[in-house]
């Protein structure tokens, strides 16, 4: 089991930079791959990064790739989603989850799920 939680959420100017960061309980983290989604008003939740297990790889969908940013820190059993050049279209709640097996950039194949955190990008 494992339980996660977002925060670094907030209103932003477009152009503007945030950091969302993603607390893991248990000690099970390291073994999981993690992921990025967003959901926009009126839209399914959608892939924005991921990353490896061991922060090796990562992959991005198109729309942010050279603006995003994932890592993590398994000894602080965190995630991390470093968020630059903010666009209007980045607006809405940002959910961290946990993948043991399966595609990246599927949100059915992820385990775990937080409760997400807002980012607004006002232009």
């Amino acid at each position: 089991q494992v339980q996660l939680v977002e925060s670094g959420g907030g209103l932003v100017q477009a152009g503007g930079s945030l950091r969302l960061s993603c607390a893991a309980s248990g000690r099970t983290f390291s073994s999981y791959a993690m992921g990025w989604f967003q959901q926009a008003p009126g839209k399914e939740r959608e892939f924005v990064a991921a990353i490896s297990w061991n922060g090796g790889r990562t992959y991005y969908a198109d729309s942010v790739k050279g603006r995003f940013t994932i890592s993590r820190d398994n000894a602080k059993n965190t995630v991390y989603l470093r968020m630059n050049s903010l666009k209007p279209e980045d607006t809405g709640v940002y959910y961290c989850a946990a993948l043991s097996g399966g595609r990246y950039d599927s949100r059915d194949e992820y385990d775990y799920w937080g409760q997400g955190t807002q980012v607004t990008v006002s232009s």
